[in-house]
């Protein structure tokens, strides 16, 4: 089960001790213990960190993810609550891989995923690296059983799409889901030409993935990208949607592991993660390889926290948003 974090975690700005409408995150968000937290009977996100980075070590790809999960927790604590009562935001801790033992992490993190929705809650799952999505996938998958069909979104500038013949991996997990779930399917968004071997886009064909470039994805052709994810999300019974930063230009978000000069912009990721976690058949959100390590002053840990306070806000109906599409 996970491990709950030091209250030293979430402090920040106070602006009134008793008016809700002054609260910022750190000020309401409720410490809770995952195996006694009981049904909700309100709207409820509930945020659960994932320390793990060994996925990227084994990619050969730059560590330091696994501090992010407190380090986006301390960029959520002051900004500023935007929900009326009746929305809850809970905190059920960490689950930390030991060494190397990856699949154990992740087996760990589908437990909590799943006993999260049994609960009636909304799981946002603070990674770690892209590793953190298979442990979400499996844990939607158990709660949700393997004959529903289910939509998994990813933005990410990378197919993830990698060999796990020797070990699974942070470049592996959606091949491993889609050659072994055959209701599962794939709808990658960002996707760059130089970011990926010409095998990756070969297996991605092979395997049905639906992508879309980055270039793509500017001005006029946004909203047919939103209908066309509507349209996904509506051939689907449940979806889950995961966010690896490295989509994002590197000018906004320098620490991660895999820096894109060509990215996209936090507006466009914005207006990405409403679109889909606005939706009712939207179960979960993950946001991925966000690198407190490598990253400049903050910069890219406060730009992880506005994301992940954006699926936040969509999830349980934003009262000052307007998530139409």
């Amino acid at each position: 089960m996970p491990r709950s974090v030091s209250a030293d975690v979430w402090t920040g700005r106070i602006d009134h001790t008793e008016r809700r409408s002054s609260f910022r995150y750190h000020q309401l968000v409720e410490r809770v213990d995952l195996e006694n937290m009981p049904i909700s009977a309100d709207r409820t996100c509930a945020l659960i960190g994932f320390e793990c980075e060994e996925g990227v070590r084994r990619n050969q790809g730059r560590v330091g993810a696994a501090q992010a999960p407190n380090a986006i927790r301390q960029a959520l604590a002051s900004l500023p609550w935007r929900q009326s009562e009746g929305k809850r935001l809970v905190d059920v801790g960490n689950v930390s891989c030991q060494g190397d033992k990856l699949e154990e992490a992740q087996e760990e993190l589908g437990q909590a995923v799943s006993e999260l929705l049994s609960k009636s809650a909304t799981p946002i799952i603070l990674g770690g690296g892209h590793e953190t999505l298979y442990g979400h996938y499996a844990g939607v998958r158990k709660h949700i059983g393997n004959d529903a069909s289910l939509g998994i979104i990813n933005i990410d500038a990378h197919f993830d799409l990698r060999s796990y013949e020797k070990q699974p991996s942070s470049g592996t997990m959606f091949r491993q889901i889609l050659e072994h779930d055959p209701n599962s399917r794939y709808y990658v968004l960002g996707i760059q030409r130089f970011g990926n071997t010409q095998e990756l886009f070969d297996k991605a064909d092979e395997l049905g993935v639906r992508y879309v470039y980055e270039e793509e994805m500017a001005g006029e052709r946004l909203q047919d990208i939103l209908a066309s994810l509507h349209a996904f999300i509506e051939n689907h019974d449940h979806v889950m949607l995961t966010l690896c930063t490295d989509v994002l230009n590197a000018a906004f978000a320098p620490g991660v592991s895999a820096p894109s000069p060509f990215g996209l912009t936090p507006m466009l990721v914005r207006s990405l993660i409403r679109a889909v976690a606005a939706h009712k058949k939207t179960l979960s959100f993950d946001i991925c390889e966000v690198n407190p390590v490598l990253d400049e002053n903050g910069r890219t840990v406060k730009l992880g926290a506005y994301l992940t306070n954006e699926a936040i806000m969509a999830f349980l109906g934003g009262d000052n948003y307007d998530f139409s599409t």
